[in-house]
């Protein structure tokens, strides 16, 4: 068999019309029509060719090969192949000013067999850790079997835990008696009365300064700016 070398095959017996899968005697019907690829669909025929034909491709002669051959579309062959070189399954290299692309069978058997040496070792770890996992549900099991015993233990223990609820809510209603309470209230009390002093000692300030300066009279202070006549000091 021959191979394929910038995208002309050396074995001329093996040129893209006479691979068995374009033209009247290539790609049946069904195939040929069929619609809406899957990308794991088109990877597998991408890998199809290089497979069969063991040859070396560059993207347009792929483009040209893979529609006709395989059913997958020209304008998606360029992600498809980048996806299979992204994923090791496809070897690129690039000569002069053009890439090119090849990949093995025994490539992708090794690759097959790293795989399924990952998925081995995880399925190894996953049964350990049901495993373990298993081993502490039987040991937290002990103990609490549905024993009589156990169900009135149970049923003491949340008798306890409404009592407990019971006298946290009366301790609740007591706590404005508490001492460090009030005294929390009276100094709250005390720093807000003396805040409001001072804003009344300002406001008759104010006044007096506008009485001195432009001759306002307080009670006219008072109106225009809404300050109740009983506005004074909080003893």
């Amino acid at each position: 068999m021959g191979c394929w070398v910038a995208g002309r095959r050396q074995d001329s017996s093996f040129a893209v019309g006479r691979l068995g899968y374009g033209g009247e005697s290539g790609l049946s019907d069904s195939m040929s029509k069929k619609k809406g690829l899957s990308i794991d669909e088109k990877r597998t025929r991408m890998m199809e060719i290089f497979f069969e034909t063991k040859g070396v491709f560059q993207l347009k002669d792929l483009e040209k090969i893979a529609p006709k051959e395989k059913g997958i579309t020209s304008m998606s062959v360029k992600e498809v192949l980048q996806s299979l070189v992204d994923d090791g399954m496809v070897d690129t290299d690039r000569i002069g000013t053009s890439n090119y692309f090849w990949a093995f069978p025994s490539k992708a058997l090794h690759i097959r067999k790293r795989k399924l040496e990952q998925l081995e070792s995880q399925l190894i770890e996953g049964t350990q850790k049901k495993e373990s996992l298993q081993r502490s549900i039987e040991k937290a099991k002990v103990g609490r079997q549905n024993t009589d015993s156990r169900a009135a233990m149970l049923k003491e223990l949340e008798g306890l835990r409404q009592e407990r609820n019971q006298l946290k809510a009366e301790l609740e209603k007591y706590q404005e008696c508490d001492p460090e309470v009030i005294e929390e209230i009276r100094q709250s009390n005390k720093v807000a009365k003396d805040a409001a002093n001072r804003w009344t000692d300002n406001v008759f300030a104010i006044k007096s300064w506008a009485n001195k300066k432009f001759g306002f009279e307080r009670n006219q202070i008072d109106k225009a700016f809404g300050i109740p006549e009983d506005f004074d000091y909080i003893d």
